[in-house]
């Protein structure tokens, strides 16, 4: 590989690393880690290939400037605690928006399938919910309460099923990447189908409406975390297939080490979804304004946190501040500009 294009390569992955360090936050010890690891493969690549020259020299001076901030930053288990939530999830879902576009298109396609199988084949719905299911709900239909299925069991008996059986899909999903987008498609696909057909089967009896105010307190959740957990499967499986500049193991580690964190930064969603569904969906006489206003602020709060709060974080970062008046400066080896570091 030529000098040109080793450089044209990995630019900007460098400048990535570059606005890094310059953010005005302790960096994460682990990302840093993770950072001079990569430093250093580009390192010593250069300098067997390219000794001497200026790509060499900068890739030198970035890696122990690397090496100070890791040797610099502290560890602090409250602090590393809040800063997942604060700052390292949100990072990882800035650079992960392709996925989650991806996940929820899947969805979409998957629920409209469902919806439209079930209106061409009315009993569509049993090969997907079961007859025992189906034949329960025609029975509530008929009596007058369509929903009774939220309150038929005891609260935390169900709020316990529900949380561990969403937790256990979401991790299914996630490890269906295994077999790449296909396996993780595959999960999504069943998912979308069986909510569609869902709202298809009360739709029929005229009730699209009520289920659709219902089911959502808990659905809204529920429903994005599987999303989510998609684009975790499709950040492992593409990890494998798509390594980009790195070697495909380590591609294949950061996959797996990313997707694990979106997956466990789900669980307090899943929980949440839990007790809306044991505790308050049972409650299907509640004011239309009440549900709506649950089903409104768990919408805001999944694009706040999973869309706009990544985004503000991914736009910080390349607009950075200018470097200040008599601060050293590490010269790029593709241009004439330069970015903040320290001279060596």
């Amino acid at each position: 590989m030529r000098e040109v294009t080793f450089i044209k390569n990995n630019e900007e992955r460098w400048k990535t690393f570059e606005n890094l360090l310059h953010i005005d936050q302790v960096a994460d010890p682990d990302q840093l880690a993770e950072l001079y690891i990569e430093l250093t493969d580009d390192l010593a690549y250069a300098q067997s290939h390219f000794p001497g020259s200026e790509s060499e020299r900068y890739l030198n001076r970035l890696t122990v400037k690397v090496h100070d901030e890791i040797h610099q930053t502290r560890k602090e288990e409250m602090g590393r605690f809040v800063t997942f939530w604060t700052r390292e999830l949100p990072e990882i879902y800035a650079i992960r928006q392709k996925e989650l576009l991806y996940s929820f298109v899947v969805m979409i396609l998957a629920l409209s399938i469902g919806y439209l199988s079930q209106s061409s084949d009315p009993d569509f719905v049993r090969s997907i919910l079961g007859d025992q299911y189906v034949n329960m709900t025609i029975n509530n239909i008929e009596t007058g309460d369509p929903m009774a299925v939220y309150s038929s069991h005891r609260q935390m008996d169900m709020f316990l099923g529900i949380t561990f059986n969403n937790v256990r899909v979401s991790f299914l999903i996630f490890v269906f990447g295994l077999l790449t987008a296909i396996g993780v498609g595959f999960i999504l696909i069943q998912n979308g189908i069986m909510i569609g057909s869902f709202l298809q089967f009360f739709n029929q009896y005229d009730l699209m409406g009520e289920s659709l105010r219902i089911v959502f307190i808990h659905g809204t959740l529920e429903v994005s975390a599987i999303v989510i957990a998609g684009a975790a499967g499709f950040v492992l499986g593409n990890s494998f297939l798509f390594p980009g500049t790195y070697t495909r193991s380590r591609s294949f580690l950061k996959g797996a080490k990313e997707g694990v964190k979106m997956i466990v930064g789900l669980i307090p969603v899943f929980i949440t979804a839990g007790v809306l569904e044991s505790f308050v969906t049972r409650y299907t006489g509640m004011p239309v304004a009440l549900s709506l206003a649950i089903i409104g602020l768990s919408s805001f709060f999944i694009l706040w946190y999973y869309v706009w709060l990544p985004q503000k974080i991914k736009r910080s970062q390349f607009n950075l501040e200018p470097p200040s008046e008599g601060t050293a400066l590490v010269q790029s080896p593709l241009s004439n500009t330069t970015t903040n570091g320290s001279q060596l």
